[in-house]
């Protein structure tokens, strides 16, 4: 941990940082089959940082292979559940351990600000390697109420080899949270990270090494999605996948398993959330704090990110004055400035994106409210000020489609069940938001709400022990909790005549 949070300190550091590079495949960092690589640059100012290894079909083919050969042979699968677990405990102190070198890895690589990446990325990255590895030798199998001579047993099994295709908005965190629940059961893994964020997971698999974790047993390929990651897709030797990203992509791992082993398949693509804001609401200041923080944070590019505020037309005036209040008080900059909010955007094509999708709010009739543009651009980093539009239509692009930005779109309703409808009114499930201090309302509205997470007076509280995942076409599956293990198991009924 940081003792004291200095931007010199920080930027004299980062500079110093030399994460690795190469693909690491069976326990080595080894170059790419091609001798390909490609440049890391970071959105703080545009540079390149490093030369990654770009891992492709044959890299694929040898990560796999590494990975099948050390779940057949049992040097983790069989490992007693005792010794398995205190890798992983190992591993979570190697993190802690290495925690602000790891959050600097993500502040120059994805481009989010460094405290963040201390307080809640590497927190929770950690929280998440001690609960997986706790419950390992904590989680029994069943023995099903059948006949008086017969016993049915339900044993989960690890499927084998597991692909994780994680995203760049939480790099280390969401490898994390695939990666640790497999290996609880007792699979191998490939992590594929975000061309645009590879650098942490790489230093993972480096911790993970020096924890003891047997070679082959985690390894992991940088590159593209066409390449590695439909290569991963289509592998007949891959037993799942488990990815996080966009719908289209999402789409696409689908279309890969169908067409290879029928390989199973998790998916988390993200979501256009709704912030419900009924007239009893409590304390529209705190209201206002939460609906800043939940769209802004990460700079919006977060799945669950509050980007619809639904407001009750009695106090749609009031509380977005507040909300606007709050919104200037999120400061842009560098990420390695410890004063600083928000951020910058990962890369150059996702700002553009963005400040396409603010330009499409105009033409629709949206009012632009606060911000709308690009700032800092003298750093040559990929900066946007913090977006509010009012006076939003529900059938608005704005309003349907998800932005993955600091952009938030003000909706007014006049009755509880209008308020529903537009929650409910897209394509996306996974997560919304209910203000009100009325008990039977919150819970008849939770209930009505189609999302896989619901809050009530508050936003984004999380924990590892709650599972977290959508409806809808925000996807399938869960990640954290126990419900987890499920997505990297078998589940194998075995009768035995007494």
């Amino acid at each position: 941990m940081t003792a004291k949070l200095d931007r010199a300190a920080l930027e004299e550091r980062a500079a110093a940082l030399t994460p690795p590079t190469r693909l690491f495949i069976d326990g080595a960092f080894v170059d790419a089959a091609s001798g390909a690589t490609f440049g890391c640059v970071s959105p703080r100012n545009g540079t390149v940082i490093a030369r990654v290894a770009e891992g492709a079909e044959t890299d694929v083919d040898r990560a796999v292979a590494a990975a099948r050969a050390a779940f057949e042979d049992g040097r983790w699968a069989r490992r007693p559940p005792r010794e398995r677990r205190a890798v992983l405990q190992r591993l979570a102190r190697l993190v802690e351990e290495h925690a602000e070198e790891l959050a600097l890895i993500e502040a120059i690589d994805m481009g989010k600000p460094f405290t963040d990446a201390l307080a809640v990325d590497l927190r929770v990255t950690v929280q998440t390697l001690d609960f997986y590895a706790e419950a390992i030798d904590k989680t029994y199998d069943e023995v099903a109420p059948t006949a008086e001579d017969v016993l049915a047993t339900i044993t989960r099994e690890p499927l084998g080899v597991v692909a994780a295709v994680v995203p760049w908005n939480f790099p280390l965190m969401m490898a994390i949270w695939k990666v640790a629940p497999a290996l609880a059961v007792g699979n191998s893994v490939i992590v594929k990270p975000a061309e645009q964020s590879p650098l942490s997971a790489l230093r993972l698999a480096e911790l993970a090494a020096e924890a003891g974790l047997p070679d082959g047993v985690l390894n992991v390929v940088p590159g593209f999605g066409p390449t590695a990651g439909r290569a991963l897709g289509v592998h007949m030797d891959v037993d799942a996948v488990a990815f996080t990203g966009s719908g289209a992509v999402g789409r696409r791992f689908m279309r890969y398993a169908a067409e290879s082993n029928i390989k199973q398949v998790s998916l988390e693509l993200g979501g256009k959330s709704p912030q419900i804001v009924l007239p009893d609401a409590p304390g529209l200041d705190r209201v206002a704090e939460a609906i800043a923080t939940g769209i802004f944070f990460n700079q919006g590019e977060v799945c669950t990110g509050g980007s619809r505020l639904l407001v009750h037309g009695s106090i749609k005036d009031e509380l977005l004055g507040k909300v606007l209040e709050a919104s200037r008080r999120k400061r842009v900059g560098d990420p390695l400035d410890p004063g600083v909010d928000i951020g910058a955007l990962v890369e150059s094509e996702h700002m553009d994106r963005v400040l396409g999708y603010i330009d499409v709010g105009r033409e629709e009739g949206a009012r632009t409210v606060l911000g709308g543009g690009r700032v800092l651009a003298e750093t040559g980093g990929y900066f946007i000020e913090p977006t509010v539009f009012d006076r939003v239509d529900p059938r608005m692009r704005i309003a349907q489609e998800e932005i993955f930005g600091p952009v938030l779109s003000v909706i007014e309703f006049d009755s509880v069940d209008e308020a529903v409808r537009i929650a409910n009114g897209t394509a996306y499930g996974l997560a919304a938001a209910v203000w009100t201090t009325d008990l039977s309302t919150a819970h008849r509205v939770s209930r009505r709400l189609r999302a896989g997470t619901v809050w009530v007076n508050c936003y984004d509280d999380s924990d590892i022990t709650v599972p977290f995942g959508g409806y809808g076409q925000s996807g399938f599956g869960r990640d954290k909790s126990l419900h987890a293990l499920d997505k990297y198991a078998h589940l194998k009924s075995t009768w035995i005549k007494l």
